[in-house]
């Protein structure tokens, strides 16, 4: 069939009515829905173990051989049923082949997961005729639903994750369409068809056509329970800070010692470095790219990766004291320039000298503060450094390589060390504290104030980290 289209795909899951569309779908000339032909326990339809001459063995073996077989097989245009826990090659094989016509089913998930349970209970699958309908009341799992929920939703989103980066456009279509022959017709002709049906299919009926309230035992729970869901998450914090990579080259890792520090900008790199290089006995290796970083792995199947988080306030104080107080080499003058205009931090020209007193470098400090909550929001000019980025974005980025197999706290440090050296059968030295910020350490100037604006800047990483207020270390 000429047309824009090769095949058809309805990615559906379970009781979202995709036995009522395929039916509806294969009551037009043209087109043919094959069933849930990667489903691994049959192939097409329940107790099916064969189609297009090819079984369920060899589907396993190349399933792509029998989606050509099923193309080059049927009159018009083929197509099949693919739910989220079928073969995920079919489904990157699928979402990638701008030849493929997707058709997204969709339905209310309290509907799907009360119809699937009670599908269970009564293991009638597909009613053909209403007379052999069976019927079952279930009790509703809050912790079961949230997993169908949770399931259902990351479906979706990989779905329209991949349509977006491929620049493609699905048809989508609701439960309650199906039942609306207006929108068939338009799926249809969306699909290459001019065909025009004058009636819905009457081959699958519609199963447990009652309310909720009728098919739910514990009615009440549940209505309690799913006031008690964030189906807005209103409680999420957003997350405008840029996409970050991995920092491989920052990775050291030990050519006797089988770990591999991944370090935070921010964190106490030099004081962990030393301590690795004080247990290797030597240099360490250093400026790693990703290939030669897995050839250090593949040699060392054994060893262990870690990386290292600091209090958010103890972090950004000493990036502030090393990049926008004074005024050197590592100093980010344009930043310090925005501060000073737009944010009404106070500090000389110069580096501060002996007369910078500690409640001149609270204020300044406080209005650094109040320009990272704007700088992690997006909301200036000035790009987030790594520097005071959010440990919990830098560590996504660490994990999208690979991720640590330890994360250890600052003030937990040589604890986590000891047991990072007896893990692969070695002597722990001794991790030297780090070397205190300057002109003044955090305690000399610390405060309530201080600590509500980073938590301001930082709510994510406060929450996910569990932060209690800053405390000097032991």
């Amino acid at each position: 069939m000429p047309g824009q289209f090769d095949y058809f795909v309805v990615f559906a899951d379970m009781r979202t009515g995709s036995n009522f569309l395929e039916a509806n779908l294969n009551d037009y000339d043209g087109l043919t829905c094959h069933g849930e032909v990667f489903n691994p326990h049959f192939i097409g339809h329940a107790d099916k173990t064969e189609l297009a001459g090819i079984n369920i063995a060899a589907r396993d073996q190349d399933p792509l051989a029998l989606l050509e077989r099923l193309r080059a097989q049927t009159d018009g245009l083929a197509g099949f049923r693919l739910f989220s826990d079928h073969d995920p090659r079919i489904l990157k094989a699928v979402l990638d082949d701008p030849r493929a016509a997707k058709i997204i089913l969709t339905r209310n998930p309290l509907d799907s997961y009360v119809s699937l349970r009670i599908a269970r209970a009564t293991g009638q699958w597909r009613l053909g005729k209403s007379a052999t309908a069976k019927s079952a009341k279930i009790d509703f799992d809050p912790a079961e639903f949230e997993g169908h929920l949770a399931a259902l939703g990351a479906f979706q989103q990989r779905l329209k994750h991949a349509m977006q980066t491929t620049g493609q456009t699905g048809f989508q279509i609701a439960y309650d369409d199906i039942q609306n022959l207006d929108v068939l017709n338009g799926l249809a002709r969306w699909l290459g068809v001019t065909e025009q049906k004058s009636q819905i299919s009457q081959k699958t009926k519609v199963q447990n056509p009652t309310t909720l309230s009728e098919k739910v035992r514990n009615f009440d729970v549940m209505q309690r329970e799913l006031a008690n869901l964030d189906l807005f998450n209103l409680h999420n914090t957003p997350v405008f800070e840029p996409r970050r990579g991995g920092g491989i080259p920052r990775y050291l890792g030990g050519d006797r010692v089988a770990l591999l520090f991944m370090p935070l900008p921010g964190g106490p790199s030099n004081s962990v470095a030393n301590w690795l290089a004080e247990a290797e006995g030597g240099e360490l290796g250093g400026g790693f790219n990703q290939k030669t970083l897995r050839q250090w792995m593949r040699k060392r199947p054994d060893h262990r990766r870690f990386s290292v988080v600091r209090h958010p306030l103890a972090r950004v104080h000493r990036a502030f004291c090393a990049h926008i107080l004074p005024v050197n080499t590592t100093t980010f003058l344009a930043i310090r320039e925005v501060l000073r205009n737009q944010f009404g931090m106070v500090v000389p020209d110069q580096t501060p000298g002996d007369d910078w007193q500690s409640t001149q470098h609270a204020a300044a400090f406080l209005a650094f503060l109040m320009f990272l909550k704007s700088n992690l929001a997006g909301q200036t000019s000035a790009r987030v450094d790594a520097s005071w980025a959010s440990q919990s974005e830098l560590l996504r980025g660490l994990s999208d390589f690979a991720p640590p197999d330890m994360i250890l706290r600052e003030a937990e440090l040589q604890t986590g060390l000891d047991r990072l050296a007896a893990d692969i059968g070695i002597k722990s030295p001794k991790c030297d504290a780090a070397q205190p910020d300057t002109p003044f350490a955090l305690a000399d100037v610390y405060s309530e104030d201080l600590e509500q604006a980073c938590r301001a800047a930082y709510p994510r990483d406060y929450l996910l980290f569990g932060w209690k207020n800053w405390q000097p270390l032991p």
